[in-house]
């Protein structure tokens, strides 16, 4: 199977000769196809589910390649042990659950050299929480697969600089290489916005809340940084 789209992309930012972990593997498309063209020499293929753990064990297995990939299963990245492997993908599920799966083993973590992280939602909190953990992010990418935008970042260990509030949502790698579907985005960015504070303006106790102001001053925000453009 060839890859396309968003696993194709992901696959790209995996760096030659790398040691990777793919949680949340599904049916293991994403480490056969790193191993298949030699820019993986060894890949942990985990799943948290019995069903896509099975799935993904016998595509290993129907390929032969049980002696390159190593299939687990097993809750995030409980299913590695630290310096194992140096880069970590973890796609397809959303930006709190990233987060947790990192916060939980803290010493894998730290023995990482590389995260490629795709959240399906949330992605303002995943930049957050790397630039607070001392993750700098190094690449950011949107793919559009059947109508759908993916986020992608990219990020490896050390000192992270101050990001503009709104470029959290945004991605300042995002904004300073100016994606071709970067309008896409921040229009997209805008509409959950605007939908928010919509929804929010139909009771008075929003309205009054903090929650609410925050949302009006996203707005705005996306809203300039748009016009920018």
């Amino acid at each position: 199977m060839k890859l396309v789209g968003r696993l194709a992309a992901l696959a790209a930012c995996v760096p030659q000769g790398a040691r990777i972990a793919d949680i949340g593997t599904d049916h293991a498309y994403l480490p056969i196809e790193l191993v298949k063209k030699d820019i993986v020499a060894f890949a942990v293929a985990g799943d948290v589910h019995n069903g896509p753990y099975k799935a993904a064990k016998e595509h290993v297995e129907d390929l032969s390649l049980e002696g390159k990939i190593s299939v687990r299963l097993g809750d995030g990245l409980a299913v590695l042990s630290p310096l194992e492997v140096d880069t970590v993908v973890i796609a397809g599920m959303g930006g709190q659950t990233i987060i947790e799966i990192l916060k939980n083993q803290c010493e894998i973590v730290r023995s990482l050299k590389r995260l490629i992280l795709q959240p399906m939602v949330g992605a303002a909190t995943v930049r957050r929480w790397l630039c607070a953990n001392d993750w700098y992010v190094l690449e950011e990418q949107l793919v559009q697969e059947e109508g759908r935008l993916y986020e992608i970042i990219v990020a490896e260990q050390g000192d992270s600089p101050s990001y503009e509030p709104v470029m959290y949502e945004i991605g300042q790698k995002l904004w300073d290489e100016k994606s071709p579907l970067l309008l896409l985005h921040i229009d997209q960015l805008i509409s959950q916005a605007k939908r928010i504070v919509s929804e929010m303006e139909c009771s008075s106790n929003a309205k009054r809340s903090l929650k609410y102001h925050e949302y009006v001053t996203r707005l705005k925000q996306l809203e300039d940084k748009r016009r920018c453009l």
